[in-house]
């Protein structure tokens, strides 16, 4: 790659957008009737009702809270590889990805992310995970249906949480297959949070009238502006992996349905546009530790939850 070339990515305006605010949206999204024929498909293969989860005697005979995402040869999604071609090959996020991450970027991951509505989580198991800063409903859901992620709303984090000792060199892209409005479980995304660099989760967050106050533990903090991320089917958002976001509980009577991909860098490629925002960043582009709300068994110990808040 040339040294003008370099400047064409490092210029960018995904990669402006990222050093200015930590995401960019993509105008238009990905087509709508693909998405829509797409998630058509995946409702034909599931019931998203409360026959997806154990029992409650049944989960406490044997609880596990570990290994119950998504896994290579347990992903619904592995069934729609030429299906997903409207997204992968989409030429404006081709384009983002190539002006971030290089030529020849790589998917670490590709899934399914399910809202579960309140209307179909157990009682037992609401009392259960109440106040949690991650309630991901994996360990509650019966074995069969473990190939898609379901969440009970998340509170603020970043994509890093999952990747300890890893540098930053990754984004987020997350796709709505059908509209999704303020009680559908959207994404709320905190402008600027990327600014810190990696931070330990849970992030210590002040609610103000300007947004959120958000501090770093190491003497920083920044002043980040909420910005909810609704839209139609095909709504098609990235962010950077230390840019803070999380959901509340899906209040509405539907599921909430998304596309969530991971994207890196692949090793020895360069990487000028990410390496132009990464070089913005105060804090660190890793962390030997990422969060400290597990216990040993991979169980909540920490009643916190800041986005509940938003």
């Amino acid at each position: 790659m040339t040294a003008a070339e370099r400047s064409t990515d490092a210029a960018h305006p995904v990669v402006s957008d990222f050093i200015a605010r930590g995401y960019h949206v993509f105008e238009g999204g990905v087509d709508p009737a693909t998405a829509g024929d797409l998630l058509a498909k995946i409702r034909a293969l599931r019931t998203f009702d409360t026959d997806l989860f154990l029992g409650e005697a049944e989960f406490d005979a044997d609880p596990q809270y570990i290994g119950v995402n998504p896994a290579p040869g347990r992903n619904l999604l592995e069934r729609f590889e030429a299906e997903l071609a409207f997204v992968e090959n989409d030429p404006a996020i081709v384009s983002a990805l190539t002006a971030l991450l290089g030529e020849s970027y790589e998917i670490l991951l590709k899934k399914l992310i399910c809202g579960v509505p309140a209307s179909v989580v157990p009682d037992w198991l609401k009392t259960r995970i109440a106040g949690n800063p991650v309630n991901n409903l994996g360990a509650y859901v019966k074995a069969p249906f473990r190939d898609i992620t379901y969440f009970y709303g998340i509170d603020f984090h970043q994509d890093l949480i999952d990747y300890k000792d890893r540098e930053a060199d990754f984004i987020t892209l997350y796709i709505y297959l059908h509209d999704v409005g303020a009680h559908d479980a959207p994404l709320f995304l905190l402008e600027d949070s990327h600014k810190l660099g990696g931070t330990l989760f849970p992030h210590d967050l002040a609610k103000n009238d300007g947004g959120w106050l958000y501090r770093d533990g190491r003497g920083n903090a920044v002043q980040t502006r909420q910005h909810l991320l609704t839209g139609q089917t095909g709504y098609a958002a990235m962010w950077h992996a230390c840019t803070l976001h999380g959901t509340q509980p899906d209040a509405a009577d539907n599921e909430r349905l998304s596309l969530r991909y991971l994207i890196a860098r692949k090793p020895g490629v360069p990487a000028p546009g990410m390496d132009a925002v990464n070089a913005t960043l105060l804090g660190p582009l890793s962390l030997e530790a990422t969060r400290q709300d597990l216990d040993a068994r991979g169980a909540a110990q920490i009643k916190a939850n800041s986005v509940n808040k938003a």
